[in-house]
């Protein structure tokens, strides 16, 4: 598996090959400094399987990179984003631009492994205090219909039992196991779910799912 990692210091990108390298012996990495030269290797390294991105890097503002990023990578390809902030409407704004995933550059080397092996098996990381509803209002940002709905009766019993497991950051394999379906049947749930809160990925639905108030245990538990 092939691995961009973009971030303009060059000792953080030293130490995060290092923890890489227990994600597979398999793993090769391809490095960039700014976003002019993230957006070439996007073009010209074809099998590029997972971007690792810092937002604040030279070329552009962030919000353009990583929109430029999203636009030349193929859909199926996550954009992560390691940040040395975790101002949550950053988060916000990251996801609605196109990432799958927002790991603080203060999380552990465990926790950044095993968040990335839970997106590339289809699930959703984003820092716990993100959804944690008692921390503060800002989450007041409303993503699709969440903001216009103080529940979710607007779901059946069951598309709410999967957003609830979406908003744990599970991916469909652990959901099936968890709830006994067929991994087809909860790719049906979650098309349904992203259509019906208006959203358009997995990632805005897990955030949409915390501003429902179905975020009963934070991203972290996948890890235990």
């Amino acid at each position: 598996m092939k691995i961009l990692i973009a971030d303009d210091h060059e000792l953080f990108r030293d130490g995060l090959r290092h923890v890489l390298t227990q994600l597979d012996g398999t793993v090769s990495i391809v490095e960039a400094c700014d976003y002019p030269q993230a957006i070439t290797l996007a073009e010209t390294e074809s099998d590029v399987g997972i971007v690792l991105l810092d937002l604040g890097m030279p070329g552009m503002p962030w919000s353009e990179g990583l929109q430029n990023l999203r636009k030349t990578l193929p859909s199926d390809v996550p954009i992560i984003v390691l940040s040395a902030s975790d101002d949550r409407r950053h988060v916000l704004q990251a996801v609605n631009l196109g990432a799958a995933g927002f790991i603080p550059k203060t999380s552990s080397s465990r926790v950044m492994l095993s968040a990335l092996k839970l997106v590339l098996s289809g699930g959703v990381y984003l820092p716990p205090a993100l959804l944690d509803q008692s921390s503060d209002n800002a989450l007041s940002e409303p993503i699709g219909n969440a903001g216009q709905e103080n529940n979710a009766s607007f779901l059946t019993p069951r598309q709410r039992e999967v957003l609830t497991l979406l908003g744990q950051g599970k991916s469909n394999k652990e959901i099936a196991r968890v709830l006994q379906l067929a991994e087809g049947t909860v790719k049906l749930h979650v098309t349904a779910i992203l259509k019906a809160l208006n959203v358009n990925n997995r990632t805005r639905a897990v955030v949409a799912a915390s501003q429902l108030g179905l975020t009963k245990t934070d991203t972290a538990s996948f890890s235990r």
